[in-house]
């Protein structure tokens, strides 16, 4: 779906611009490959482009084309406020509400600046002049490639571009494995390849630079910290700030964790339960018709997919598990899946 007018962009883009793009807290491959192959795309055409991210993601995601060019509003506030004040254009990729990126999130609401939202999350916040919306995308990188061709720009997707959408379209498909592995998913896969993108050297970069204490996190999780309900055919890993610790875990460690308990037979809801400083984080995935983003956004001030939601709680670990136990014994007792 597309809200707004594309012309009136596609004329703002016909001269060099100063354009943020921004994307949302600890970002993962969707999030990084959508931002810096739009980037990349964008420097092509030569515009002047800065990607601000809220926070920091996984190191995993450093070698990414651009990647050393990016601003963490954690580490540079100044530098990236003052780009999004300085902005033409704004492009906020791969979420649906300003509260998604937090600590900037006023800065970009407060600029004057022209505001492209792409995104395949559901129910998205009423801010940008332009929106190029479709929860059916498999993932915002898909959707970043839709845009170029809209703008009769495939000409201009590099090889750095193309490495970048792939590297997205991998990790939101689940290595083309989930529910979100559409034929049209794999046919962009190849055309990206036809591009450049070298689907070997992304999925070894992505996948085989563990560090030690990483598999040594996952294994002591799989065997102490992970807790399956057959009744509620419910399953669960609890990561508290001792294994933090212990493991010394970086940002991006959890990723992919909550879908080890959903892959135990019987198992149809999961949820990684992760112990912050401030907050417990929650990832929900289900099976086929339970919707996880409505759970969520019901009860954890959350939101995502029908199939794969976050949200947060403030009440403390324990609690936070007993709850959403208690909650999901409700939901089945009234036969809601």
């Amino acid at each position: 779906m597309l809200n707004g007018t594309i012309e009136v962009l596609k004329d703002g883009l016909s001269k060099p611009r100063k354009i943020v793009i921004t994307t949302h807290q600890k970002p993962d491959g969707d999030a990084m490959g959508s931002s810096l192959g739009l980037y990349n795309y964008l420097v092509e055409k030569k515009h002047q482009v800065t990607v601000v991210t809220p926070t920091d993601y996984p190191s995993f995601l450093n070698w990414l084309p651009g990647n050393d060019l990016v601003i963490s509003a954690e580490q540079k506030k100044v530098a990236a406020e003052k780009a999004i004040a300085e902005a033409d254009i704004i492009f906020c990729l791969d979420f649906n509400a300003l509260s998604r990126i937090v600590p900037i999130d006023s800065f970009v609401a407060d600029s004057l600046a022209y505001k492209v939202l792409i995104d395949h999350h559901l129910e998205p916040d009423d801010f940008p002049d332009l929106m190029f919306w479709n929860t059916k995308a498999s993932s915002t990188c898909e959707l970043i490639f839709d845009f170029v061709h809209l703008l009769e720009d495939n000409p201009l997707i590099s090889i750095d571009t193309a490495t970048c959408l792939y590297t997205g379209l991998l990790t939101d498909t689940g290595n083309f494995s989930n529910g979100a592995t559409t034929p049209k998913a794999m046919r962009l896969g190849a055309d990206l390849i036809e591009k450049g993108a070298s689907f070997i050297d992304i999925q070894e970069k992505l996948h085989n630079n563990n560090l030690e204490n990483k598999l040594r996190f996952l294994g002591n999780s799989l065997l102490n910290k992970m807790v399956i309900i057959p009744e509620i055919e419910f399953g669960y890993i609890y990561v508290n700030k001792e294994d933090s610790r212990k493991f010394n875990l970086q940002s991006g460690d959890t990723e992919g964790l909550v879908n080890f308990p959903l892959s135990v037979k019987g198992v149809r809801i999961a949820a990684l339960i992760k112990e912050d400083m401030s907050m417990i984080k929650l990832s929900f995935r289900s099976k086929g018709e339970i919707n996880v983003n409505e759970f969520a956004r019901q009860h954890f001030n959350g939101g995502g997919h029908k199939n794969a939601a976050g949200g947060r709680s403030n009440e403390n670990l324990d609690k936070t598990i007993h709850r959403i136990i208690d909650l999901l014994k409700l939901e089945k007792a009234k036969k809601k899946y």
